[in-house]
């Protein structure tokens, strides 16, 4: 990378936004095994505008919940700590994003495959002993967040890359090594250090590349449920190109992409809750 490079890559990142401070407090609490529900709602009662969204979001129809929630407190009687953890920080993450960019990224299409992916390597998480589910959600919510930073601050370029990723059927990440000189999870790690999440998520999102994959539970869960979001077509985030299992994640996973979506279960009704937090 030259330093010509390296410079546009930190003012883009420097560009972005902040996780807001609630967003913040309840990553904390994610982290902390001490913390307890009424320490989460006293943070997202706090702040007003995650609080009608998560109530909208939990009043849908999806939920099918038999009164309606009329406060965060009985949400999380209802539907559980981490149910409403994932709805919190899946609902600051969609509104951290502009609806438009100079790239004509479509925004709406990559929530979905961001938050399909999210759900997914929460589920196959569970499958694993040294995977936690709510890192495994956080960073599938997070891996594609350096293509933001290209649609918002090297859209020409980025256009370009989507282009040539289209017309070659080939992977966006080499596409991107062609026009820009680097690629989204080196952007998306370097955001992610900036908002100072954990150094084993920023590792993730740097590996999701199949020349450069660490061996780990995280890595593994992550790099799984992108192919299988984009091998089901749930969103679309610029590129349909799906990579068959590397070794060390078949291994991990106990199998290939097929015998892994054969193993979770209905998918159909994780999409359907991407849908639901897209839309809040």
């Amino acid at each position: 990378m030259t330093p010509d490079l390296s410079q546009r890559l930190a003012l883009a990142v420097d560009g972005m936004p902040a996780f807001p401070k609630s967003v913040q407090r309840i990553l904390d609490l994610t982290r902390d095994p001490n913390s307890t529900p009424k320490d989460l709602v006293d943070v997202i009662d706090k702040d007003p505008v995650a609080t009608v969204k998560i109530l909208k979001v939990i009043n849908s129809a999806y939920y099918g919940l038999p009164r309606q929630v009329t406060s965060i407190g009985h949400a999380v009687v209802y539907l559980g700590f981490n149910t409403i953890k994932n709805l919190a920080l899946g609902i600051a993450a969609v509104g951290m994003l502009p609806k438009d960019n100079p790239a004509g990224f479509d925004v709406q299409q990559y929530l979905l495959h961001s938050l399909s992916t999210a759900n997914i390597a929460k589920r196959l998480a569970n499958k694993l002993a040294d995977a936690d589910p709510m890192d495994c959600f956080i960073a599938g919510l997070l891996h594609d967040f350096g293509k933001m930073v290209f649609a918002q601050f090297m859209p020409q370029e980025f256009r370009a890359a989507l282009a040539l990723s289209a017309a070659n059927a080939s992977s966006l990440h080499e596409a991107l090594q062609q026009t820009i000189g680097t690629d989204h999870a080196v952007v998306g790690a370097m955001l992610v250090e900036k908002w100072r999440f954990s150094p084993m998520l920023v590792e993730t999102i740097r590996h999701q590349r199949t020349d450069n994959l660490k061996d780990t539970d995280m890595i593994a869960c992550v790099f799984a449920a992108n192919q299988i979001s984009k091998h089901l077509k749930y969103g679309f985030a610029g590129n349909a190109c799906v990579d068959p299992f590397p070794e060390l994640v078949r291994k991990r996973l106990g199998g290939d992409l097929p015998e892994t979506i054969a193993s979770l279960g209905d998918l159909d009704q994780l999409f359907e809750e991407a849908q639901m937090f897209a839309s809040a």
